[in-house]
């Protein structure tokens, strides 16, 4: 048999609101197949004359990639609605039947979408989720049911500027998705995942009685009560286990079985108490203050003490009996230089508090601790 000719139109269910007389919008509701079919991408480029089109960004492989992964898991949900800008050549036609109580918010009835065809072109253009729109069309499941949120707008003009407001909103905080990793139970991407334990541990970290470090983490879900004791902020933190639990001279990798996917989190709480609990030791001083009076608990400060506690726990076995004490004897060699509520750093010409939670300032702080800890071990021999 001939296969069947593509339909000239589409007619779906669809609720009518009303917000304004000249731009209605409509909610309904496309297969993941259908939704390129119906929806066309204009991309931020430029014409012969320089004049800037279209106003998408262009196509991100990886993150379309993390999306087809997520559709295609048997738990995938997609609430998050295509939005797009349909052609006046839409049709809308009211249902008539018993109205109900809430009728004057929106009006039900069929829309009737008109198909590209004889060169025509697509009848909408997508304004908001051009990747999710990608990644659906890529996935398995070819009539994963699809909302769509459209309005009636044929110019670009139009069209731009509801793109721009909608993607105009500030991005959730580092921190708050940060903290938000361990309660998700889907799988996430991988720049996420990596990130899941290290912030279940920083959980741990914050709220365990025998913690050196208890309270002292600033968590999206810190109360303002706490913020006083919360001086360590915990982006900075899950980093530094991170590096340490991802990176093969990492004094945390130890811990990790990639082969068995197995993680040893008792051996790495230890280790991160063992340590840090030293640390308080050894600077009282600094211990426990605002960024803004100790650079010890300042970012950089952090990330650069956690470099340096993967080098001194690659000499000294946190599970020892004795571990606590060697752990201060090999800080007690750097405590001299640290200048970390006053003064200046030596060969780093700055003053105490212009190091910055910078790439560079970090790198160089912590290169600096390594260094004056080595030489200091050398002079001992």
């Amino acid at each position: 048999m001939p296969a069947s000719a593509p339909p000239t139109s589409l007619v779906r269910r669809a609720l009518c609101i009303a917000q304004t007389s000249e731009y209605p919008l409509y909610v309904f509701t496309l297969k993941a197949e259908e939704i390129l079919n119906v929806g066309d991408i204009s991309r931020v480029s430029r014409d012969q004359t320089g004049k800037l089109i279209g106003y998408q960004r262009p196509e991100v492989r990886k993150h379309i990639q993390e999306i087809v992964e997520y559709l295609n898991t048997d738990a995938a949900v997609f609430p998050n609605p295509i939005i797009m800008a349909l052609s006046s050549r839409v049709h809308f036609k009211k249902i008539r039947g018993d109205r109900l109580p809430g009728d004057e918010l929106g009006i039900t009835g069929t829309l009737t979408i008109p198909m590209a065809e004889n060169g025509r072109p697509k009848p909408a253009w997508i304004v908001d989720g051009q990747q999710r729109a990608l990644a659906l069309s890529r996935m398995r499941r070819r009539d994963f049911p699809v909302p769509v949120t459209a309005f009636v707008a044929d110019t670009v003009k139009v069209q731009r500027d509801q793109f721009l407001r909608i993607n105009n909103t500030r991005p959730l905080p580092r921190g708050l998705v940060t903290e938000l990793l361990p309660a998700v139970d889907s799988p996430l991407p991988p720049r996420l995942a990596i990130r899941r334990a290290p912030s279940e541990l920083c959980d741990v970290i914050n709220t365990d009685e025998r913690s050196p470090l208890r309270g002292m983490l600033k968590r999206a879900s810190t109360d303002k009560s706490q913020t006083a004791l919360a001086v360590i902020t915990d982006t900075g933190f899950v980093e530094l286990i991170k590096d340490s639990l991802t990176t093969s001279s990492g004094c945390l990798f130890p811990y990790r079985d990639v082969g068995r996917n197995e993680t040893d989190f008792d051996g790495i709480i230890h280790a991160l108490y063992t340590f840090w609990g030293a640390v308080r030791d050894t600077f009282p001083e600094a211990w426990g203050k605002p960024a803004t009076k100790s650079r010890l608990m300042h970012g950089a400060g952090i990330r650069a003490m956690g470099r340096l506690m993967d080098r001194v726990l690659g000499i000294v076995d946190p599970r020892g009996p004795d571990a606590p004490r060697l752990i201060r004897e090999h800080l007690t060699l750097i405590a001299p230089h640290c200048r970390w509520t006053s003064g200046t750093w030596e060969d780093l010409n700055m003053r105490w508090n212009e190091v910055e939670n910078t790439p560079r300032d970090i790198q160089a702080l912590s290169n600096y601790l390594i260094r004056v800890h080595r030489n200091a071990q050398a002079e001992q021999r």
